[in-house]
């Protein structure tokens, strides 16, 4: 059973979105809160799998609390829910730990199946999120939000694990990058491992805003 988490200001979308879920045999809401002082209280009594959180909420918004979850519950998923406007928020979210967003609105299936892959390891990361990173960092290339890697480890990525990391750049899945570069699905989870490994970075998100970050989308082979 997947034990989901509801944050949003919105009473109607908390319930909406509780009910909508609920209806799957393996899956289950475990609370809603109206902002990311109210997700942290309900962290301490009952962890879920899985937040569903909204970018904007008061007292403690989506990304702050999206950072502070991660950095004491790190197995914990987020999901963020945000509109076509809040590029820089998605940016920091995804910085700080969150497996992907989901634009409000979005259809059942599409939500049902995000947290199928989250839980999966995957990450909810398309062209639109890419497009929103290539946006910011061409406005914010020089300030100190860049995802910071030593050249040293930089170093140290074999041909392979280049490869794989700008098509996670590019948005494709574990199986979309076995059939580009003719390897099994075992090989790239393998490589990606590795290449998360030696440029410290947390997860498959960071991964790639790194790749986008340093142009590295444009480069395999």
């Amino acid at each position: 059973m997947i034990k989901i988490l509801i944050a949003d200001d919105q009473e109607l979308i908390r319930e909406s979105l509780k009910i909508v879920l609920d209806m799957n045999a393996d899956m289950e809401v475990v609370g809603t809160a109206e902002d990311g002082g109210k997700v942290l209280e309900l962290l301490k009594k009952n962890l879920p799998d899985v937040i569903l959180m909204d970018i904007r909420m008061p007292e403690l918004d989506g990304v702050q609390c999206t950072k502070t979850v991660k950095e004491k519950f790190p197995a914990v998923k987020i999901i963020i829910l945000t509109t076509f406007d809040d590029d820089e928020y998605v940016y920091y979210a995804l910085k700080y730990g969150a497996s992907g967003y989901l634009l409000k609105g979005c259809s059942v299936q599409e939500l049902t199946a995000a947290i199928h892959t989250v839980m999966n390891g995957g990450s909810i990361l398309n062209q639109g999120v890419i497009t929103k990173v290539v946006k910011l960092f061409s406005q914010l290339a020089q300030t100190n939000i860049a995802m910071e890697v030593d050249e040293k480890n930089i170093a140290e990525l074999t041909r392979t694990e280049r490869n794989i990391t700008s098509l996670v750049g590019r948005g494709l899945s574990n199986k979309e990058i076995a059939e580009k570069l003719f390897l099994s699905e075992g090989t790239i989870r393998n490589s990606l491992s590795s290449a998360l490994s030696k440029l410290h970075l947390r997860d498959r998100t960071q991964l790639a805003i790194w790749a986008v970050q340093t142009g590295l989308t444009l480069k395999t082979g």
